[in-house]
This record gives C-alpha cells, sequence and structure tokens, in this order.
C-alpha cells in the first residue's frame, strides 16, 4: 500500500489511540467463562499483524489508495445501556437455567465430536451420511466458525486442539474457484477476531490478519468497491480487477464491523478505509432511492449506482447492511455518527413501510417484516407489498432491541417486541414447533383492526394460489389440507428449516434487553422441538419439510452456523446475564462477539 507523506500523521494518531485504547481496557486477555484466569496484556509478536512476506501482501496493488482514511479518534462515547440490571435469581431458577444451559452444552459438545472425528478441516459434516463437504472455500468453516463457541462453552481443551489446528489453514489456496467474500468475511475474519478478542491467543490474530489481507485484495479495483463473488485464481495469480455491476446489498455492505475491529486491534487503519468508502457511498444514496432511507436488494458497485433496484426489505439479500449500522455504532464508541443517522433514517422507512401485523386466529399482537416493490405511474410511485415471512429476517426483532436501547427510541423497541414475538408465534404455529424457511399469511385490515375471519383467511388463501373465485371454499380447503397450511398461514414456498439462528438470536438479545421471563421459555421450546427433530446418530440435520407432524424429511446438511449461532444463543441465553454481556461486546452477523471501545 503506497501512502503520501501527509497520511502517515493521522495513522501514528490512530495507532497511538488504539494503544491507549487496548492498554485501558479491563478486558482480561486469558480469561475462561467464568473463571476469573488472567495473564495480563498483550504484547504482538513478530509477523502477527504486520507481515510483508505473506502471499496476499507480495501481490502487486493496481490500484493503491492515495487518500487513506484514518481510523477514528477520540474517547470513545458512554453509550446507553443495552442489557437489563438483572436482580438476584431464585435458586430454583438457577438450577432450570443451568440445567438447561449443560443440555445445549452437550448437543454441541456432540456435533463437535462428529465434526472433530469425520469431517475435521474440512467446511462441514454431513450429519447423516458421516461425509464432508467444502462450501466456503475448504478452509474449515465449522472449525473456525465454532472456536468462539469453544470458548464461551469453557471447553478449554477442544479449544487448544482447535486452535491448533486452526493456524495451519492455508487461506493461498482453495477448493473453490469462486469465493463468496461476504461469507468469507463474517464467517473467517469474523471467527478468528472472536476467538482472538475473547482469549487474547495471537495464534488466532494472525490468522485474521491473514484473513483479511486475502479480502483486501478483493477491494483492489479501480474505484475501490469489492468485488462480492471473488474469482480467487485469477486474484492470486495477480489479475487486474473491477468490481461487479450486479451485486447483492447485504454482500457489499457487510464487511464494516469486521475490517473495522481489524483495523483497531492491529493499527492498520487500511481495513476501516476500505469498509468506510463503502459506507460513505450508502450514505451519500439513503434519501435518493425508489425508496428513501432504504437501500435496494441489488446494487452496481462498478459505477457506484446503490439506488437503481425496486426491491426493499430487511431480510436475505439485505439483512446483515441494516444489522451493522447500530452494532458499528456500538463497537467504534460512537464516534463515527453517521450510523446512527443511517440507522435511524432506515428504521423510519421501514417501520412504516416493510412491517405487518398478521390476521391469526388468537389475535396475538404480532408483527412481521416483509418485501416491498415499488414502481411509477406517470409520476406517481406505487407500493406493492408481499406479505412474506422469513426466518431468516427474525434477525430484525434483535437489531432494533440494540437500536432502540442505543438511541433512546422506545418505538423501535415496541417493533422488536412484536417482531421477535411474531418469530415466537411462528414457531409455535407449526406442527413440529419449528419455523419454515418462507412463507406467507393474511394481513389485518389494520394494525387495531385484527378479528379473525376465517372465510377472510380462506379468500387469500385462494388469491395466493392464483385463483379467480375467491369464494371457492371447497377449493381452499383443498389447497390448506394439501399444503397443510395452519391457520393465518396463505402459502409456505420453502417449508425447510436449516438449522438457522435468527429467531433465537433475537429472543435472546430482547431477553437481555428486557429480562422477560417467558423468553426463556420460548427458547427452551424453540430448543426441544429442534433437538427432538433434528438429532441424527451423530448430530443435528436440515429438515426439508416442517409441514409434516410426523418423521420430517431430513437433508443431511449441517451448515457451520449451527454450531457458530444457533447453539451458541441458545448457550448464552441460560447463561449469567454478564457472559458475553450486551454492554461490553457486540455480535457480527454470524454470532462472533466482538470487543466494545468503552471509555
Amino acid at each position: 500500500m503506497v501512502l503520501r507523506r501527509r497520511f502517515w500523521f493521522p495513522l501514528g494518531i490512530a495507532a497511538l489511540f488504539f494503544l491507549i485504547y487496548y492498554s485501558g481496557t479491563s478486558h482480561d486477555i486469558y480469561n475462561w467463562a467464568g473463571t476469573g484466569k488472567s495473564t495480563g496484556k498483550p504484547h504482538f509478536e513478530e509477523n502477527v499483524i504486520d507481515d510483508e512476506a505473506f502471499f496476499w501482501r507480495r501481490l502487486p496493488t493496481h490500484y493503491p489508495v492515495k487518500d487513506m482514511k484514518p481510523l477514528p479518534t477520540g474517547k470513545p462515547l458512554k453509550l446507553p445501556k443495552i442489557q437489563k440490571s438483572f436482580g438476584k435469581e431464585s435458586l430454583k431458577d438457577a438450577a432450570i437455567r443451568k440445567q438447561r444451559q449443560e443440555v445445549v452444552k452437550k448437543a454441541f459438545l456432540r456435533c463437535w465430536e462428529s465434526y472433530r472425528s469425520k469431517a475435521f478441516m474440512s467446511d462441514e459434516l454431513t450429519p447423516i451420511s458421516g461425509k464432508s463437504k467444502n462450501t466456503f472455500g475448504g478452509w474449515g468453516a465449522t472449525l473456525v466458525d465454532s472456536l468462539d463457541t469453544l470458548w464461551i462453552m469453557s471447553l478449554e481443551k477442544e479449544f487448544e486442539g482447535a486452535v491448533a489446528a486452526a493456524v495451519d489453514i492455508n487461506f493461498t489456496i482453495s477448493s473453490l474457484e469462486t469465493i463468496n467474500a461476504f461469507e468469507t468475511n463474517i464467517r473467517y475474519l469474523g471467527g478468528f477476531l472472536s476467538a482472538y478478542d475473547l482469549s487474547g491467543d495471537q495464534r488466532l490474530l494472525r490468522k485474521a490478519r491473514e484473513v483479511g489481507d486475502m479480502l483486501y485484495k478483493a477491494f483492489d479495483t479501480p474505484n475501490r468497491m469489492p468485488i462480492t463473488r471473488w474469482d480467487f485464481d485469477y486474484a492470486s495469480q495477480g489479475g487486474q480487477q473491477v468490481a461487479d455491476e450486479t451485486a447483492l446489498l447485504a454482500e457489499v455492505g457487510s464487511f464494516c464491523m469486521e475490517f473495522t475491529r481489524l483495523s483497531l486491534i492491529t493499527g492498520d487503519p487500511k481495513w476501516f478505509d476500505a469498509a468506510e468508502r463503502i459506507r460513505e457511498v450508502f450514505e451519500e444514496q439513503q434519501s435518493s432511492t425508489q425508496l428513501p432511507g432504504m437501500w435496494p436488494f441489488t446494487l452496481n458497485p462498478r459505477e457506484k449506482q446503490f439506488a437503481f433496484d425496486n426491491t426493499f426489505g430487511l431480510g436475505a439479500l439485505a439483512d446483515s447492511t441494516y444489522e451493522y449500522l447500530p452494532k458499528m455504532y456500538a463497537l467504534t464508541g460512537g464516534l463515527i455518527p453517521s450510523y446512527q443517522k443511517m440507522y435511524e433514517d432506515s428504521m423510519k422507512t421501514a417501520i412504516k413501510h416493510n412491517f405487518f401485523r398478521p390476521m391469526v386466529p388468537d389475535t396475538a399482537d404480532i408483527l412481521i417484516s416483509g418485501t416491498l416493490h415499488t414502481g411509477k405511474e406517470g409520476d406517481r410511485t406505487t407500493l406493492d407489498f408481499e406479505h412474506q415471512g422469513q426466518h431468516l429476517v427474525c434477525f430484525a426483532g434483535g437489531m432494533l432491541a440494540v437500536g432502540g436501547k442505543l438511541f433512546d427510541k422506545p418505538e423501535h423497541l415496541e417493533a422488536a417486541r412484536k417482531l421477535v414475538d411474531g418469530c415466537v408465534w411462528a414457531y409455535k404455529a407449526m406442527p413440529l414447533g419449528i419455523m419454515p424457511e418462507t412463507f406467507f399469511m393474511a394481513p389485518c385490515k389494520s394494525a387495531t383492526e385484527c378479528e379473525w375471519d376465517e372465510a377472510l383467511w380462506k379468500r387469500a388463501v385462494l388469491h395466493r394460489a392464483g385463483e379467480e373465485d375467491l369464494t371457492d371454499v371447497s377449493k381452499a380447503d383443498e389447497l390448506i389440507s394439501k399444503s397443510r397450511l395452519p391457520e393465518g398461514f396463505t402459502q409456505i414456498p420453502e417449508t425447510k428449516y436449516i438449522l438457522r439462528p435468527e429467531a433465537i438470536e433475537s429472543v435472546f438479545i430482547l431477553y437481555r434487553v428486557t429480562g422477560r421471563a417467558d423468553l426463556l421459555e420460548s427458547a427452551w421450546a424453540m430448543f426441544e422441538s429442534i433437538q427432538k427433530n433434528t438429532k441424527t446418530s451423530l448430530a443435528n440435520t436440515a429438515l426439508s419439510d416442517v409441514t409434516i407432524a410426523k418423521s420430517p424429511p431430513k437433508m443431511d446438511s449441517m451448515e457451520s452456523f449451527w454450531m457458530g449461532e444457533t447453539l451458541k444463543y441458545f448457550y448464552l441465553i441460560f447463561s449469567e446475564p454478564n457472559l458475553i454481556s450486551l454492554d461490553e461486546w457486540v455480535f457480527n452477523t454470524e454470532a462472533h462477539p466482538f470487543k466494545r471501545m468503552n471509555p
């Protein structure tokens, strides 16, 4: 990287700020969960944070940065508390909580031991056939995703063995031709950074820096925008690259947490600079999209055109771009105020246009996050809303709970409550007690008029199926029976459950924010349903159809987020509230906790 002379001064200030911050923190470098063991402050060993001989650093830089953006400086702000102050729990409640936590831990350990014996160093274990497969570069995604879970669960022996293996991962070669830079960032870079933040093991920081150096090459384009589906072999041969003409919102907008944390730890601003350039484009175009305040699902990074598409939502294709807005504010101690404004502007639009109250038999006061398409009729903008729900978009309740506390937005906390309750309701409504991947529901007449109307629901089922005669009750009954639709649901296009974490993620966050005891019971019911129906002789597997009440078909798939996210959140909701406190840590979108900058 070529730096002009005048940029050394802010770099030095940033590095000095980092040292002051890190030396002043109360973080115990080696502190096993619940043990209080400590071995002192970090001292970076040779080649940990700077190794010019590393393969990805030796490649030529075709489009060097000429105006490096410095790391944020100044004392982190004293931000509002996110977590509720929990009182002393009764002996009975503590015993139940600890027993449940131990059951979750045993479920994780069972999966880990099967992965360790059957698929170690591969990306995933196939939990029925006991084979391995590589879906995320062939660099051991399950291994890296599980590092911080091992630490949090105080599995010391397993953690040490995992680290010893992880240090040998070779990020100069890949089993895949095309690498998803987004997935590599959140799983590998996020996993190594979190495990380092928790343990202080500098071998993990070195691996994080290696992944960071590799990913940084995907930003070596004429306008410094990233290539999200990256030709790994071409890049490794030093080829000149250009950013994609079409990319997904989430895959462009979700580098900031990992890149900023890596820059803060190492003092090297290059990763922060890369993420900040993306943020500036988002900020500049936020008010000029077809739904001002939000960004559409697809972008054009090559031309820096982030406002041309007409589909908007918080779910798949978009999710973590929005999720990272309040989390970046927390991570950087409020030193980048633009993240607050971007979050507040986007949620103002989302709350107005993207949430709907579904009509359900028990008239529950819940919300579902849907998808909006904009159009034009002359000079008028039209809005076409899809009353679709997704398991993935369940993350939004947790995001709004965090943002509501950070920025004193009671309306965000209220929306968070209704969204989380909506996801819990969807779990309970299904025959297995497990929510499907995607579904459609009949909306209420309004947010306040929501009495159950069976005839209206059946009309909505017919409409969703494309039937012309919306009064054909027998046809509606046939569709409901054939598709096994619970009352309120009008269609379930994707009936699978792939061991997703987003529902328990938001249940956990809302519990830490509010202390609502019913959320503990909801979490336990969710865990028992998942464990009962997905357990195999080796581990746990995805289900292809959660609408089938008995012996649901299995898919022989266990993505790394099962152990990296889902089981971690189940464990943490039954932990003491000070274990990974939301006032000290902030989770990336793969459930990897990063240490926050606090005063």
